[in-house]
Order: structure tokens, then sequence, then C-alpha cells
């Protein structure tokens, strides 16, 4: 993704603000991963995360004796090798780790040899990948009954507060390029994203790989009306309770942040107008203008939080008030035959 390259990318500011992946979806993961060995044991022996970002989810692949961590972004690839390893150049005791920039697309400087790897994982990366090539890749480095993993987080929402949904969808996918991050989306890759990975398309026949099977854990009650209906819904995993403050640090991690104010650098001049904050509508009369000053990002945070308070009036928002945040995961599981 174009924007994670940029210089002006900020890898330890997302890594610190993004949420992290609930150990019950890697669970999942390596159930599916066990099952695939039939009576045998499966293997364990090397895993890849390819666009690996900050090392989130390569730190869930501890199990393994190698794991192998790929990036697009040099940047990225530097904040993984230091969450993973600290000060060292290796660790002692668990996985032996290997760091590559690189893409999905193309593993062969990272993973050259073929039939070598266990389990492929992608996180909050397949949205961008170029799955025409990326199959014939993953076929190429999976062993037989290897697995691969790719899964995405969708848009975040407040099960305290459905009534906000309509603010959440209007600022990330509305159309306004001035009201709306979501002209400055790189598509159709958010596009994908948006959709929980329903247009991800279906491994090639000769591929050697098995049919995907798609999991969405958004919860039955919530899950997006274009789902097809036989797909496989289950509770929602991905939760957080944060700090209202921790959520405006959040929407500074996403991409089309750092493009809105590339077009609209004055939009920035009012970003230290965050000290305004929205429950002092209950209290301050005619200066609802005001109150929402700062830049957009500041804007849709001060917004959300004056929905809360009309929602729940006797539920404090203020920074260090904490909400419940969820995101809907959308889950792609293969194995090579």
């Amino acid at each position: 993704m174009a924007t994670f390259a940029k210089s002006t990318f900020n890898a330890s500011v997302y890594s610190a603000s993004r949420p992290t992946y609930p150990s019950q979806l890697l669970e999942y993961i390596f159930d599916f991963h066990r099952r695939g060995a039939g009576q045998g044991a499966a293997s364990w022996q090397r895993a890849v995360d390819a666009g690996c970002g900050t090392g989130q989810a390569t730190a869930h692949l501890s199990g393994f004796r190698e794991v192998v961590a790929i990036d697009p972004s040099a940047g990225m690839l530097a904040k993984a090798k230091t969450a993973l390893l600290g000060d060292s150049e290796s660790r002692v005791g668990g996985p032996k780790y290997a760091f590559a920039q690189g893409s999905a697309e193309d593993m062969k400087a990272a993973v050259p040899e073929d039939g070598s790897v266990d389990l492929l994982i992608a996180a909050q990366a397949a949205h961008w990948f170029d799955w025409r090539q990326v199959w014939p890749e993953t076929s190429r480095v999976l062993r037989r009954n290897g697995t691969a993993a790719f899964w995405v987080y969708a848009e975040f929402r407040l099960p305290k507060y459905p009534a906000l949904a309509s603010r959440i969808t209007d600022y990330a996918q509305g159309t306004d390029p001035v009201r709306s991050l979501g002209p400055h989306f790189q598509r159709p890759g958010r596009t994908i994203l948006e959709r929980h990975l329903v247009d991800v398309p279906e491994p090639p026949a000769d591929s050697g790989l098995q049919a995907l099977a798609r999991v969405h854990f958004c919860g039955t009650a919530d899950a997006p009306p274009f789902l097809p209906p036989q797909a496989d819904v289950r509770p929602v995993l991905m939760q957080k309770e944060m700090r209202w403050r921790d959520l405006l640090a959040y929407f500074r991690t996403w991409s089309p942040l750092l493009t809105y104010h590339e077009k609209y650098p004055e939009d920035l001049q009012r970003a230290d107008d965050v000290r305004f904050l929205a429950e002092d509508l209950a209290r301050v009369e005619g200066e609802a203008e005001d109150i929402r000053g700062g830049d957009i990002a500041v804007r849709f945070w001060k917004d959300l939080r004056q929905g809360a308070l009309e929602a729940a009036p006797d539920v404090p928002v203020g920074p260090d008030d904490k909400v419940m945040v969820e995101w809907p995961v959308a889950l792609l599981l293969t194995r090579k035959q």
C-alpha cells in the first residue's frame, strides 16, 4: 500500500494505535492447520507473514521454528524487527526470525525454496493483493497440507451506540472529498476491505489449493447485506475497550488521512482545537461550531462523542473515559493439496 511507504508515514504511531488481533482468531487458524494433516501430525517448521506491517500478527507465530516476516515498507519492517527482537539481532528461545522487504506477489527473495512453508498468513493486507499473482505464489511456497490464512478487519463499530453507525459510514465511505475520507482511500483495495473480502477470487483450479473457507466474525445481527445467504457468520472476536483519546489516535493511523492533508494542508492548521471537548455542549450554549473545530479527524471524533452523549447523557465521554470498540473480521482459509 503506497501510503505506508511514504517518508511522512509514522510506523511507530501506527503500531501503538492499531488494534491487536485476538488469540481466538489465531487459534481458529491453527486448528484449521492441525485438521489439514488428517491422521498425521501437522508441521510447525516455517511460517511466513506476508505484509507483516509492524509485526502484530507475526508475534502470534511463536509456535513455529522459523518465522519469515515480509513487507514492502522498510519502515514497517524495521518496526516489526524491533517489536519481535528488541535491540538484539537474534533471540534466545522461540522461533528464528528472518526479515525481508518484498510482497505476497513475489516471495522468491525471502522464500526461495518451493514447498517449504507450513503456514502463510496476511493480516490487514489481503485487500491490496493482486490475486492473479498471489495464488500461484501461495501454491509455490506451501508444502503439502500447508495452510494459507488471509484476514482483514473492516469498519470499526461502537456496539453501545448503534445509532452512530451512519456517522461512521459517512466519514469513512462518503463521497464528499472535503467532509469524508472515502474518496481518499486507495481503491479498489479499500472497497474489497469494506466488502469483507467477498470479492476475492477463488484459487485457480490448477493451483493445487482447496476452495476457500470464508468465515465472517461479524455477528449475525450485524452481518452486512452483501454477504451471501450461505455465509459462515460467527460472533465478533475483535473487541477492545479504549479511551476516547486512544480512539482519536487510531483515527490518526488511517492511510487516507495523510492523503487528505496533502490535498488540504490548511485543514491541519485547526488541529490544536482538540482541547475543546464534546461534552462541553451539555454546558455551553451557542458554541457548537467552535467545539466541532479541529482537523477532519478531530471533528469526526468530537461528532462521535457528541452523538454518544446525546444517546446516553449519563455516560461520560471525556478523553480519558472509555468506550467499547469492535471490528468485524473476514477470514479466508485454504490448504495445499
